[in-house]
């Protein structure tokens, strides 16, 4: 394994020393401060992988403001306590029961990968990704409730209707935890759902009274 792990590039290395010398350089107290009082955040954002997602630029948050969890296509299971492992659902327990986060977000966005992949394996034009070996398709199994939603309806754009899909999927998935039902019951979390355009720049949220996603 050794001979496989090199140093970093030496653009990301410059990069570092350069946000060292300057940002971290000027708000050292506020580092430190992080570091010894631990994380309080007030939010949870569940958002893709997508490396064109920003989670951070797009609410101006400083460190420590949101904890992030991301993987693909932002989909949350269903409360599965089997002692298998589960990355995300471990994230969701940790916010809700020890950080006591106040708000939880699940964030979607446009020409999403992962959607566009689970779109094709249910259509069956991804045989690869209903291979048994394909972690990627085992994942995006999660939102073919979505997908069949989607199918039901015959929208012009499917595309973007299976991505708000995979948000109002996450929401459902969330509300089969106990902890995070138990914390939106008694009023010390609230649960939102958002879709962001890349292109656009422009943010919906979805509305639960009439099961639309609104611009903000």
């Amino acid at each position: 394994m050794r001979e496989h792990v090199k140093p970093l590039p030496s653009y990301l290395v410059g990069r570092y020393q350069g946000w060292h010398a300057t940002a971290y350089a000027e708000n050292r107290a506020w580092y430190r401060r992080l570091a010894e009082e631990g994380q309080r955040p007030r939010s949870m954002i569940i958002a893709c992988c997508d490396s064109r997602v920003h989670v951070t630029s797009m609410f101006g948050a400083d460190q420590g403001e949101f904890f992030i969890h991301r993987n693909i296509a932002n989909l949350v299971p269903q409360f599965t306590p089997d002692g298998d492992h589960h990355g995300t659902s471990a994230a969701v327990e940790y916010a809700v029961k020890s950080l006591r986060i106040a708000h939880m977000i699940v964030l979607g966005h446009s020409n999403c990968g992962g959607v566009h992949g689970c779109h094709a394996m249910c259509s069956g034009d991804a045989p690869e990704l209903e291979e048994k070996t394909s972690f990627t398709g085992a994942w995006l199994n999660l939102l073919r409730p979505g997908y069949e939603r989607v199918i039901e309806r015959k929208p012009a754009d499917p595309l973007t209707e299976l991505e708000r899909e995979a948000v109002k999927v996450s929401l459902e998935n969330l509300m089969t935890f106990p902890f995070v039902r138990e914390a939106l019951d008694d009023d010390r979390m609230t649960l939102h759902g958002l879709r962001h355009d890349i292109s656009e720049g422009t943010l919906e949220q979805y509305d639960s009274a009439t099961d639309q996603f609104e611009t903000i």
